[in-house]
């Protein structure tokens, strides 16, 4: 990974060094206190209508701890093209430290997002590597680096084989490894699984996994690297106990709500700061990892 300066606006590589710079999007921004966009929740897997005030409140306490952490927090703006799910940050760009790559929504609605992200690259003198097009699909959700030269993609109802080809393409002449791994059927297509919602890494050797979910090759590739695995309180995987934001030197933000699997995470020498997440989180399907699209991490 590149050595940080203060003038530097983005790197990647890392899921685990240092947060200093943080893409967020706001509940009001993505339309939830607007009613010709909070109406479509049910036809986007939300679990119940958007309560956009407490979500409001909720993303505030997010953005207070990203702070606290000592990262800066950039906001998308808002704009009437976009869904309630763009709240989620995280998935419609890849950053690295050759420029970012816009991903392209296997969830259609979300395409849109892509745009907006481009628009803000180029607000922020922000260069762009590449962009996934059809008939590749990507969402960086289910993008990891294992390390600086490693990239580990899922493929699955969100990422397709084409578009982690495209992935390849990018950044293998860069000297990136990108490795495919095979995600579950789970619940289906019109459910969100995305590979970061089985694995989350919280150190250079330590992942925080939904153990049953993950396939083998995927498990031993683990291994094989030398990561020390923790894994869920399996009660809590419906309120994405494995959803995990590392924030650098052993601090990580989890939802308040799972208080075992966060526990287990103290108990293994972390620090862990939480944040309530029942309207924000578990309504949508998308934990601190998906509302933060890191910018710049950096010791």
């Amino acid at each position: 990974m590149q050595t940080a300066t203060k003038s530097q606006l983005f790197n990647g590589h890392s899921m685990v060094a240092p947060l200093r710079r943080v893409l967020v999007c706001s509940p009001h921004s993505a339309g939830w206190d607007t009613p010709g966009q909070s109406s479509s929740w049910r036809e986007l897997g939300f679990l119940h209508p958007p309560d956009a005030g407490v979500a409001d409140s909720q993303h505030e306490e997010l953005c207070r701890q990203l702070r606290s952490a000592g990262a800066d927090v950039e906001e998308l703006s808002g704009s009437p093209d976009l869904s309630l799910d763009a709240v989620y940050t995280h998935d419609s760009s890849l950053t690295t430290d050759f420029g970012m790559i816009l991903m392209n929504p296997g969830k259609t609605n979300r395409r849109i997002e892509v745009q907006h992200h481009r628009k803000f690259c180029q607000q922020q003198s922000i260069s762009i590597l590449g962009e996934v097009k059809s008939p590749g699909t990507s969402e960086a959700g289910d993008i990891v680096w294992l390390d600086s030269k490693t990239l580990l993609i899922g493929r699955g109802y969100r990422t397709n084989a084409a578009g982690i080809e495209q992935i390849r393409g990018l950044l293998g002449s860069k000297g990136i490894e990108v490795i495919s791994a095979p995600l579950p059927h789970g619940a289906g297509p019109s459910t969100c699984l995305h590979l970061m919602s089985l694995i989350s890494l919280l150190d250079e050797r330590t992942a925080l996994v939904d153990l049953p979910w993950l396939a083998v090759e995927t498990v031993d590739l683990l291994k094989q690297r030398g990561y020390h695995l923790i894994e869920i309180d399996y009660s809590e995987r419906d309120t994405m106990a494995c959803n995990v934001l590392a924030l650098g030197e052993k601090r990580l933000l989890a939802l308040q709500e799972n208080s075992k699997t966060n526990a287990r995470l103290h108990d293994s020498g972390f620090g862990v700061r939480t944040f309530p997440g029942f309207e924000l989180c578990i309504n949508g399907g998308g934990g601190p990892t998906c509302l933060t699209r890191p910018l710049l991490r950096a010791a």
